[in-house]
Order: C-alpha cells, then sequence, then structure tokens
C-alpha cells in the first residue's frame, strides 16, 4: 500500500522541471527565464516539501511542512535609500513570526524580492532554522544569491 510520502515523491519526480541546473547549460540561461525548483527534505520525521519559482526580479518560495496546505504569504523587499528590507503579511500569519524572519533573511541573502508561502508550525522553532538553512543551501546551489548580502540596519 502507497503512503502519502511515496505519493508526494512519485508526484514530485513527475514534474521534471525542477532544478534544471548542472550540464543543461546554465552559463546561457537567459536572466528573464522563469525556473521551478522542487524537492523534498525529511527531519526528525517531519516531510518538509519545498518549492522555488524563479522570476526576473524576484522569487517565489512555498514551503510545506507535513502537508501541501499553502499557508501564510508574506511579501519581503528592499526599500531605499538605506537597504532595509521590509517585510508585509498578505495572507494570514498577522501573530506569528515564523514566515516573516525566513523572508526578510532571504532577501538579504539575494537582494530580490521574496514572496514567501509557509506553513510551519510557529512552535517549533527548531523546525523553521532547519527549513531556512535548507533554503539558503538551495538558492546558493542555484546561483540566486549575492556575493555580499546586505545588511540588516
Amino acid at each position: 500500500m502507497e503512503t502519502e510520502y511515496d505519493q508526494v515523491l512519485r508526484s514530485v519526480s513527475k514534474v521534471k522541471i525542477a532544478d534544471q541546473v548542472g550540464d543543461s547549460g546554465e552559463g546561457s540561461r537567459d536572466v528573464d527565464d522563469v525556473v521551478v525548483s522542487c524537492f523534498t527534505e525529511v527531519f526528525d520525521d517531519v516531510t518538509l516539501q519545498f518549492q522555488f519559482i524563479r522570476l526576473p526580479k524576484q522569487i517565489y518560495v512555498w514551503v510545506g511542512c507535513n502537508s501541501a496546505k499553502f499557508g501564510n504569504l508574506y511579501a519581503a523587499a528592499s526599500t531605499r535609500p538605506s537597504n532595509t528590507v521590509s517585510v508585509t503579511s498578505v495572507l494570514g500569519g498577522t501573530s506569528d513570526n515564523t514566515g516573516s524572519g525566513i523572508a526578510r533573511r532571504l532577501v538579504m541573502k539575494t537582494g530580490l524580492n521574496i514572496i514567501l508561502a509557509c506553513n510551519i508550525p510557529k512552535n517549533n522553532p527548531l523546525l523553521e532554522a532547519k527549513a531556512e538553512k535548507v533554503l539558503i543551501r538551495k538558492l546558493i546551489d542555484l546561483g540566486y544569491t549575492m556575493s555580499t548580502p546586505l545588511r540588516a540596519t
């Protein structure tokens, strides 16, 4: 009998527009291309699903925890003239900082606008930290980070 986890893995493996990095000629990829990456990580019996959609001047990130629920939606961008990062909650998330902190740090790391949908439980900071670590590692692997990140002021 196939478990829910196996179903998710099977459906994600069918979507082979993910992870277009490597021998596929990354150097020739145009900055205006839309790139979609999907992957799954398992931490202490908790399944985290990730999806990146790289648009010309922003990145959409979805982080799902044990389900495909959309979660809270945050928008973050650097503001001028001081290059501070502003974050707003677009849907839900008025009383927790789970997604807003991740979105803020992703903007500082990439220099791009970030739209983050996140359904990580707010009472699990360890899981949030692990998810953010995986996100940053993947952004570095995909070449989406700046050489010198924005500084928080």
